[in-house]
């Protein structure tokens, strides 16, 4: 018996019912996990060049290719993410896709770096905000899922950051210091993810086919 026939045989019991694991599943997983991995590099690079290179003209430049393959990046993994609610996906998904909109729109828009504008005019966070508030999401969902303790203090950081920044009551100082934590954070949860087991982010996939089957009676 291969690898794959065995994952396949293999029979899990689920809240409402028996339920098999595809080779399918096993590769959103993995879609979904390098999604992470690629966005949380892609944001490190992005925060090094801030943190470290924030008056050299040249590295800023590098700042709008890196947001496009981070935000690229997470659009992927909230397509492959496993969320009971489908509500709830759609959600995050929909703020992804106002973030990136807003974000295309900001770039065509300026002759700045993009997060350079966005720094400069904290009002575009209106915008491009939908992008992070979508980040959190799965910030949250992993907090709750799996009692992450990096997540549990990401899903509070973010949106602490991003309105310290909107409304000025955060010093340059304090703005560096929770960017560098969230940096930090970011790439411990991604790496954590990287070695978790798969079954868990397939989640019981009765659940699942519950609530589907009950959305169909439904409508």
């Amino acid at each position: 018996m291969t690898l794959q026939q065995q994952w396949e045989s293999e029979v899990y019991q689920g809240q409402f019912g028996e339920f098999t694991i595809t080779t399918s599943d096993r590769t959103g997983v993995i879609v979904y996990r390098s999604g992470l991995v690629l966005a949380a590099l892609s944001f490190a690079m992005g925060s090094a060049i801030v943190l470290l290179q924030g008056d050299n003209p040249t590295f800023l430049t590098l700042l709008t290719p890196l947001y496009a393959l981070f935000c690229l990046a997470l659009g992927v993994s909230l397509v492959a993410i496993h969320i009971y609610m489908e509500s709830l996906h759609r959600l995050l998904q929909l703020f992804w896709g106002i973030g990136a909109i807003a974000a295309i729109v900001i770039g065509f828009s300026s002759s700045e770096p993009l997060l350079l504008s966005i720094y400069d005019r904290p009002t575009t966070l209106f915008g491009i905000g939908f992008t992070f508030v979508a980040l959190t999401g799965v910030y949250f969902k992993e907090a709750f899922c799996f009692n992450r303790l990096e997540t549990k203090f990401l899903t509070p950081l973010v949106p602490m950051l991003l309105l310290g920044h909107l409304t000025g009551i955060l010093p340059i100082a304090g703005e560096r210091v929770l960017l560098g934590i969230w940096t930090v954070l970011f790439i411990v949860f991604a790496l954590r993810k990287v070695i978790q087991p798969i079954p868990p982010d397939i989640g019981d996939k009765s659940v699942f086919a519950y609530l589907k089957d009950k959305s169909s009676v439904n409508s």
